[in-house]
C-alpha cells in the first residue's frame, strides 16, 4: 500500500508525511502526475488561498489527473484547502472555479463581532450519516482546524461531520472513496492519527 501525496507548492507535506509515518503508513510526495502511477491513495494538502492554489493545480498540470483519480473510485483524501479544492466555485476575494468534482461552493464565514476569522483551534465535530471513513471517530471529538472559509455541497448528504461556530458547518464530507476534512488531522494528535490510520487501512466498497 503506497499513499501520494500531491505537491502543488502550497501544502505542508513533510508534517501530513510526517504524520502517516507516525501511524506506520508509506507516503511519499507526488512533483507530478506521473509519480502517482503506483500509488494505491491519493492525498491532496493545502494552505493558502484558493486563487493560487487552483492556478498552481492547473499550471502544474494536476486537474485531470485528480479529477481521473476521484472518477476511477480510489481512495482520495482532501485535507482544508484540499477539501475547498474540490467544489465547484470559491468566493474567496473574488470569483473562483474549482476542480469540480463535488457541486457546491466555498464561502466566508459572515458571523457576529465576537467570533474571530479565522476560525482556529480545537472544535468537536459530530457526525452525519454513516461513512466508513468516520466510522472511528468518537461522538463529540475534537480536531483543530485554521481557516476563515468553508464549502457549502449541493447534496447534503455528502456532509459527514459537521462543527459550529456560531452556526453549523461542514467539517468534512465522504463520497464512495472520496473523503475530505476542514481541520487538519495532522495536527489532530491522537484522533488525527486514528483517523489517518484508517485512511490508510480502509477501502469503501462500491
Amino acid at each position: 500500500m503506497s499513499i501520494a501525496i500531491v505537491d502543488y507548492g502550497m501544502g505542508n507535506l513533510r508534517s501530513v508525511q510526517k504524520a502517516f509515518e507516525r501511524v506506520g503508513a508509506e507516503a511519499h510526495i507526488a512533483r507530478q502526475a506521473s509519480d502517482i502511477a503506483h500509488a494505491d491513495r491519493l492525498v491532496l494538502p493545502g494552505v493558502g488561498a484558493f486563487r493560487d492554489a487552483i492556478a498552481e493545480l492547473r499550471r502544474l498540470d494536476w486537474v485531470e489527473p485528480i479529477r481521473d483519480w476521484v472518477a476511477a473510485e480510489k481512495p482520495f483524501l482532501g485535507i482544508c484547502l484540499g477539501l475547498q479544492l474540490l467544489f465547484d466555485i470559491s468566493y474567496e476575494d473574488g470569483e473562483y472555479e474549482g476542480l469540480g468534482i463535488v457541486p457546491g461552493k466555498v464561502v466566508r464565514f459572515d458571523l457576529p463581532a465576537e467570533y474571530k476569522v479565522p476560525h482556529m483551534g480545537w472544535n468537536q465535530v459530530s457526525k452525519r450519516g454513516e461513512s466508513p471513513w468516520i466510522a472511528g471517530i468518537a461522538p463529540e471529538t475534537y480536531f483543530y482546524f485554521v481557516h476563515s472559509y468553508y464549502v457549502v455541497p449541493d447534496d447534503p448528504s455528502v456532509v459527514a461531520l459537521e462543527s459550529e461556530y456560531s452556526h453549523r458547518f461542514c467539517a468534512a464530507i465522504a463520497r464512495g472513496n472520496l473523503f475530505a476534512t476542514q481541520f487538519h488531522p495532522e495536527k489532530s494528535q491522537a484522533a488525527g492519527q486514528r483517523l489517518l490510520t484508517d485512511f490508510a487501512a480502509c477501502r469503501v466498497e462500491l
